[in-house]
């Protein structure tokens, strides 16, 4: 069987995520084969694309999440049936491409309420939600966060999620546009960080006491000020590097306030069958109790990835970007 794909045969820019067909193997046991409906763009692709991150192995194609339908079962897969809409996440990639094989227990059915393209823009995205504010740092209510990038796409949801919880958030943004969207989505807030001193800001919003926790996805650029932007016992969750990588520092600069740096990955948390389980759960709780609003994301066809990452990584991205295979 042939399908489209997004070949990346080497590191570099856009260009290098080429449409080609690829040879597809039938569904093997415990396998199942997937046409998908709707293919979520991460700035993870774009890490693995100019080779920040070596997780793919090459050539291959990109992708950790998408949603579409069950065409076939392979041997011994039962609690899925052909024709049933499902999504699944995962760190073996493959979602650039009309069609796939996939492992049968990666994929999760969906509810009605929520569409493909939603659906795709949203799930990866409040699974990473999920792990902020219960793994990596344990959200309280009345706790004040600081959230970077508050407008982009998991930061629209981790403020909502946050707000749910009981928290004050803080949120950092570039203009007054995206401190619209950040407000709309729970910030009490705004930074406004090309202008301002962020962490002088926060310390003055906190009456000289820092923050609980800061979610930062910036990396490079914003990790030296988040530090100093907590409170004692507070704890950094630096989960991204839009900026560039984190230079590196000593455990000493964490003992000024008895601070914790931690540095999450969310495929480490859904590694297990009982794992998965949890975060679809919860999940899909938080939007069937609008918790979280799912993102109306931009939608561009598969043959446009290179197009979907120059968005990206321009900052024109309105919090969620989806591929869809042409018929």
């Amino acid at each position: 069987m042939q399908t489209d794909a997004i070949v990346l045969h080497r590191y570099g820019g856009p260009e290098e995520l080429v449409l080609e067909q690829v040879s597809l193997p039938e569904p093997g046991p415990g396998e199942i084969l997937l046409r998908h409906n709707a293919i979520n763009v991460n700035f993870h692709d774009t890490y693995v694309r100019t080779g920040q991150y070596h997780t793919l192995q090459l050539p291959g194609i990109p992708g950790l999440d998408a949603v579409g339908v069950v065409e076939a079962l392979g041997p011994g897969v039962t609690g899925l049936a052909v024709g049933q809409r499902v999504a699944w996440i995962s760190a073996a990639y493959g979602g650039y491409a009309t069609r796939r094989v996939l492992r049968a227990d990666l994929a999760f059915a969906l509810p009605d309420g929520i569409g493909d393209v939603q659906a795709a823009a949203s799930l990866m995205k409040a699974f990473t939600v999920r792990m902020l504010v219960r793994d990596s740092y344990h959200l309280r209510q009345g706790d004040t966060v600081l959230v970077h990038a508050a407008a982009g796409g998991v930061c629209q949801l981790l403020c909502q999620w946050c707000k749910a919880l009981g928290a004050r958030v803080i949120g950092t943004v570039s203009s007054e546009a995206k401190a619209k969207v950040a407000r709309a989505c729970g910030a009490d807030d705004i930074v406004f960080y090309r202008s301002e001193d962020f962490v002088a800001r926060v310390m003055a919003l906190t009456g000289g006491a820092g923050v609980a926790a800061v979610y930062d996805s910036v990396g490079r650029d914003t990790f030296a000020g988040s530090l100093r932007c907590l409170d004692y016992s507070g704890t950094l969750v630096n989960f991204g590097q839009s900026s560039g990588p984190v230079a590196p520092f000593t455990p000493a600069e964490l003992a000024v306030r008895s601070l914790t740096v931690t540095r999450p990955i969310l495929f480490h948390k859904i590694r297990r069958p009982d794992q998965l389980a949890a975060y679809v759960a919860d999940t899909l709780d938080a939007f069937d109790r609008g918790i979280l609003r799912p993102i109306n994301p931009m939608v561009l066809p598969l043959a446009q990835a290179a197009e979907a990452h120059r968005i990206l990584e321009a900052g024109k991205s309105p919090g969620g970007l989806v591929l869809v295979p042409e018929a």
